[in-house]
């Protein structure tokens, strides 16, 4: 059962960077692990900014396709 987990958890992981979004669990292990006491941002914040980075988007929303 433990190593469905674990494929699970790949495949999601795969798939992320895949289309380029980095894992938000990832973030918060780091964030607790290296910036103790520090806010961790929510789900969407995070969402919103991998989307900035990426496609130079506006609050999440992608404003162009190239």
């Amino acid at each position: 059962m433990e190593w469905i987990k674990k494929v699970l958890r790949y495949r999601k992981q795969f798939f992320s960077l895949l289309v380029g979004v980095p894992c938000y669990e990832t973030y918060v292990e780091h964030m607790e692990k290296h910036h103790p006491g520090e806010p961790i941002k929510s789900r969407k914040e995070f969402f919103c900014e991998a989307q900035d980075e990426r496609y130079n988007a506006k609050g999440g929303k992608v404003s162009r396709c190239c």
